[in-house]
């Protein structure tokens, strides 16, 4: 019986378009972090960057729960004295709505340098448009991630 491991020969990287129109952000970022980084193949091991392209379209549609977008923060320091800048969700969302999704992305992705390289296969857009249409195979619809169905009962309960 033998082991067939993978090797950076072997690696066959796939492009994915993501629609997150009216996805739930942490939920698409998990499965778009685990196309990025190879988890959903049959040879995934964790010291290789084997993981496939993903062009995700319509951020600016993307939706939180609860009170998330006045509350969240978005925050980073410059290093200099006064570079202390805070936006919230909703600020971020009008300026530049693709670090929505890049940032929850890149916290579910490896903090080391194979992190930084799956990192530089997302491509995000705001809209639907994107350059990236001859990678993306017309075949391959456009994909979401699979959401559980809620079926309610007949006393109105959910099953």
């Amino acid at each position: 019986m033998s082991t067939n491991n993978l090797s950076a020969k072997n690696i066959y990287r796939q492009w994915h378009l993501m629609n997150a129109r009216n996805q739930i952000l942490g939920r698409f970022a998990s499965e778009t972090a685990r196309r990025l980084s190879g988890k959903n193949k049959p040879g995934f091991v964790p010291f290789l960057d084997s993981g496939d392209s993903v062009v995700v379209i319509n951020a600016a549609q993307i939706k939180v729960s609860g009170k998330k977008e006045t509350a969240k923060k978005y925050v980073r320091h410059s290093g200099f004295p006064g570079g202390y800048k805070e936006e919230t969700l909703a600020q971020v969302r009008q300026e530049r709505p693709e670090q929505i999704i890049i940032h929850a992305v890149r916290g579910m992705l490896p903090k080391n340098k194979l992190g930084s390289l799956m990192l530089k296969r997302l491509h995000v857009f705001s809209g639907s448009e994107h350059p990236f249409k001859r990678q993306v195979t017309s075949s391959e619809h456009e994909q979401t991630p699979k959401t559980p169905e809620v079926k309610e009962t007949q006393n109105g309960g959910v099953k």
